[in-house]
């Protein structure tokens, strides 16, 4: 359950969460968060990217170990989903400078 804070609960007026959010109570109980839903949804709702997080909740992987786990991606979109998850901050990009130059991805 999600905690308001502030006077404003049961009133439908916006309360301000600890982490920054705006969130309106509509009735007893139930907060409405519009913006950091659809934040998440416009984040995970894209095709393959929960199937990348579901592959990187097992450890870090390297591309090619994602590109072998995730059946049926092109390298292009790969990189293209990978690079999206980590400016949204859920995927952490590690290079080891090596030789080999190798990329490590992680939650």
């Amino acid at each position: 359950m999600t905690e308001t804070v502030g006077s404003a609960e049961g009133r439908g007026e916006p309360d301000v969460h600890p982490d920054g959010l705006t969130c309106e109570s509509v009735a007893p109980g139930i907060v409405r968060c519009d913006a950091a839903l659809s934040q998440v949804f416009a984040i995970l709702g894209k095709r393959w990217n929960g199937i990348i997080v579901g592959a990187l909740s097992n450890g870090p992987a390297s591309f090619s170990q994602l590109g072998r786990g995730v059946t049926g991606i092109s390298d292009s979109v790969l990189s293209d989903r990978l690079s999206g998850l980590a400016t949204a901050g859920i995927v952490t990009r590690v290079v080891d400078s090596g030789p080999p130059v190798s990329v490590t991805y992680a939650l």
